[in-house]
């Protein structure tokens, strides 16, 4: 998430240098409500119903309103291993995009070792932070790939996001946007550690929870995110570029619940404009998701700068995932706070966009998988 307003960003001591890793791995299958399942006329039709049907129940619980509970998964189906076909694949995705032929379809299983020991990582626990506008639902896919291998997955609303209660533009500050990760964090019990992932604005926030919690976190990735450096805010990262991102300032939409004389409340983005800025490589039916559940982004957050120590939030290990086709972080930006605050190793998207999560989820996959086995 960027912004068309302009500041000076700060830079960060010079660490070592990274390594780029590109990863080409294959798109998603697709799970959904077991209710349509009677109605399976052929493979391809089931999983369209199926996954309209995630859809409908997401949007849902938006409408009854929700509260702060965490993402439900309990109306997912996942889809059974078959002993019997040995190679078959993930059902295939209703997607009417050209699969590329250096994308192919991969299992589950297929992008681990199979005497991978879970018992053995440092941490088999990952906590998702979505970015802003987005919510737990965003990550469906990446929930169901990592714990069809066994890892224990929490995903969060923020708040204002997904079918947290409270709306956006009542939210003030960065402390109250990040309450209800820090919340988790805390019932984390002493010697327990999570691999934290940041995807966009969620990159300042699990900085902010690194910070607190640096005991706690074993490894933090930033998933096309802001990774901020000691006295600076996103507004300031991601105007950097702004002028050059001509479809993200015609696509926010600046709200001003305080009346058009006070400073804006939250950011929107136009839909009509949405999908090129933020899922130009998505499928189709991911988009629709999307266009139903996203909510404004609380400003107030964004112009929040973060206090960081080298004790603390430098004591964690870094990684960056960067996505290639990103249309609301351009590489050039990603590259740019890579190398102000160089993080243990970079891995490259390729054919991802802003929301790789839904355009490269198995690609996303095998990297957080192969991060959380890094020694």
């Amino acid at each position: 998430m960027g912004s068309c307003l302009s500041r000076e960003g700060k830079s960060a001591p010079k660490r070592r240098p990274s390594t780029r890793i590109t990863n080409n791995s294959a798109p998603e299958g697709g799970f959904g409500s077991n209710r349509w399942m009677r109605m399976r006329s052929s493979r391809k039709e089931d999983n369209q119903i199926n996954e309209r049907a995630l859809a409908a129940i997401l949007q849902q619980q938006l409408q009854n309103g929700g509260g702060t509970a965490p993402f439900d998964r309990s109306a997912s189906l996942k889809y059974p291993a078959r002993s019997s076909k040995k190679n078959q694949a993930l059902p295939r995705s209703s997607s009417t995009r050209a699969r590329s032929l250096t994308d192919p379809l991969l299992q589950p299983h297929q992008l681990v070792n199979q005497d991978i020991k879970l018992d053995d990582l440092e941490s088999k626990h990952f906590v998702l932070v979505h970015g802003g506008g987005f919510g737990a639902w965003c990550w469906y896919k990446t929930i169901a790939l990592l714990e069809e291998v066994g890892y224990k997955v929490t995903a969060v609303d923020l708040a204002g996001a997904g079918i947290h209660s409270i709306d956006a533009n009542n939210v003030t500050s960065l402390a109250q946007y990040v309450k209800p990760l820090v919340d988790i964090l805390e019932k984390i019990d002493d010697g327990e550690k999570v691999i934290l992932v940041g995807h966009d604005f969620g990159g300042a926030c699990i900085s902010y929870a690194m910070e607190l919690f640096p005991s706690k976190v074993s490894k933090a990735v930033f998933v096309a995110a802001a990774m901020l450096t000691s006295g600076q805010n996103a507004l300031d990262l991601f105007s950097e570029k702004a002028d050059s991102n001509d479809l993200m300032q015609r696509a926010q939409v600046f709200l001003y619940a305080n009346g058009s004389n006070q400073p804006p409340t939250a950011i929107d983005f136009d839909k009509s404009l949405s999908t090129d800025l933020l899922f130009n490589q998505s499928p189709a039916k991911d988009v629709a998701l999307a266009s139903v559940s996203m909510r404004p982004i609380p400003f107030s957050p964004i112009l929040e700068k973060l206090s960081l120590t080298d004790t603390n939030h430098g004591s964690v290990r870094r990684y960056y995932v960067e996505t290639l086709e990103d249309n609301a972080i351009p590489v050039a930006v990603q590259e740019s706070m890579i190398n102000n605050t160089p993080p243990e190793r970079t891995f490259r998207l390729k054919g991802a966009d802003h929301s790789p999560f839904f355009s490269k989820p198995q690609a996303l996959h095998k990297v957080l998988v192969e991060i959380s086995r890094i020694p």
